[in-house]
């Protein structure tokens, strides 16, 4: 599976590994990704989302209702 977020979109980024002696190597930068279930009581169903902790605080602030219909919107099946 991707290592992408449902919600935000995030995905890994590639930036470098400075040692000590300020010598660089490539490394990537995974996004804090989390599977989460959430009960959707409009459709009386249970959810699995994989998103970012990130994500989370967005469903805590405007709801898990508007998050799944702004996903619909994007051709997410849910």
């Amino acid at each position: 599976m991707a290592r992408v977020c449902q919600v935000t979109g995030k995905t890994p980024i590639v930036g470098n590994k400075v040692s000590h002696s300020n010598i660089k190597t490539k490394r990537r930068f995974l996004p804090n990704l989390q599977k989460k279930k959430f009960y959707l009581a409009e459709e009386d169903k249970w959810i699995t989302l994989k998103l970012t902790t990130d994500a989370m605080r967005t469903i805590n602030k405007n709801g898990l209702m508007s998050v799944v219909k702004q996903l619909r919107a994007k051709g997410e099946k849910i």
